[in-house]
């Protein structure tokens, strides 16, 4: 909107002036292909003027300028854009000395295709303000730190990028997206941006991204839907760099359901009826059991999940949603996970105090300590002793029915 795009002839570039705005995310793009970037070159550092500018001809790219720059030559690629914003261009070197530039040479543009979508070292989460979000005591599991489908993703104001969207999944789903400051917030804002020039430049792969302009419509919560790049996920977040979880410092780590890697701590699965209101229970937790001095250091995740379910071993393609809570915490040596495992004993007794009126009909906690091998540790059905009274009543009227039916056939005297 109010943009300007004018094609340099020959090739398919354009240069655009765009104005600066703000916009409002959950989710962030952290990598950018800015002019001004030092990373984005290889000598590390901004071209200055008597240097040879040069991009590979064959690397597709959209480069955003926001200043003007004095270079001696530039090399463009056959396919790509330049934008530049208000008083950005480029002028040809003079041959004039200038001290912050005296050593000149060819500087060279770098490489951005493996910028992957479903890294999550590349996102960062932002506040509504569009601000970093403080660090606390709430952690995301890997599967839901990349987008997940009701969130909102931002690309900042004044910036370029070209990210990879390949994907196992038929279509990403996604609430909004915000590029250049403009939030495409409805399935036809969006298709109308991806008509554009700047869209093909921007994203490429197989993946197929839908803006959808809705969020979570159950107040249980959503699965992120992240499932089916699991392991996308897990092969950006440890294999690009040789990276490899780290040794766990318990003997069994559990494996969280959408986590790369195991933990040592606890987790808690529960099964909600439809009164359960996820971010109100959440909150609860933070404020009357997290918060709490003796729980420095442990941190949280919960969030509903889908478990495959399996019947005499083998898996079956129906799943069940539950909530999952994940809980590690900062302990050494043998005390690694202690902390968390209070914490988890916690929960589940005030589940069995008040989950029938939260919403929760049982729930299952998992430990693994410094000093213990992990394993189910409690189980708690919320209505355990009514139940157990029922099937009482039930038991001794069919042993009465049956002691009447003998009596009346003669059997009994």
């Amino acid at each position: 909107a109010g943009s300007q795009c004018l094609p340099w002839t020959g090739l398919n570039w354009f240069f655009c002036s765009l104005p600066a705005a703000s916009a409002a995310v959950y989710k962030q793009w952290i990598p950018n292909t800015n002019f001004e970037t030092a990373s984005n070159w290889d000598k590390g550092r901004v071209p200055c003027a008597s240097d040879l500018v040069h991009f590979e001809k064959d690397k597709v790219v959209s480069v955003f300028v926001r200043s003007p720059h004095t270079l001696m030559d530039m090399y463009l690629p056959l396919n790509g854009e330049l934008v530049l914003a208000a008083g950005a261009g480029f002028t040809a070197f003079d041959g004039s000395w200038d001290p912050a530039c005296d050593s000149g040479g060819t500087v060279r543009f770098a490489n951005a295709e493996h910028q992957a979508w479903f890294d999550p070292t590349l996102w960062q989460e932002v506040l509504p303000s569009g601000e970093l979000k403080p660090s606390g005591p709430l952690f995301s599991v890997d599967e839901e730190r990349v987008p997940c489908h009701y969130d909102d993703v931002v690309f900042q104001p004044d910036t370029s990028f070209r990210i990879n969207i390949d994907s196992a999944q038929p279509v990403i789903h996604l609430r909004s997206i915000s590029v250049m400051g403009q939030e495409l917030n409805s399935p036809a804002s969006w298709a109308g941006y991806l008509q554009g020039p700047s869209a093909p430049l921007q994203f490429h792969g197989n993946g197929t991204l839908q803006v959808t302009g809705t969020g979570c419509p159950d107040k249980s919560g959503c699965a992120c839907g992240n499932a089916l790049d699991g392991p996308r996920i897990c092969t950006a977040l440890l294999g690009a760099s040789g990276r490899q979880c780290p040794e766990p410092a318990c003997q069994s780590p559990l494996q969280p359901l959408g986590h790369c890697c195991g933990v040592c701590g606890a987790t808690i699965n529960l099964d909600f009826t439809p009164d359960f209101d996820l971010q109100k229970y959440q909150d609860r937790l933070v404020q009357e059991l997290l918060s709490q001095p003796k729980y420095a250091g442990v941190q949280m995740a919960v969030s509903k999940v889908h478990k495959a379910q399996t019947f005499l071993g083998i898996m079956s393609r129906s799943s069940t949603p539950l909530i999952q809570i994940v809980l590690i915490d900062d302990r050494a040596g043998a005390q690694t996970g202690t902390a968390a495992e209070q914490l988890a004993a916690d929960i589940m007794e005030d589940i069995a105090q008040h989950g029938e009126a939260l919403g929760i009909s049982s729930g299952k906690m998992e430990v693994a300590t410094g000093n213990t091998s992990s394993g189910q540790v409690g189980s708690h059905p919320v209505s355990r002793i009514t139940a157990g009274i029922v099937v009482g009543l039930l038991f001794s009227l069919l042993v009465l029915g049956g002691i009447l039916f003998l009596y009346r056939k003669g059997k009994l005297r």
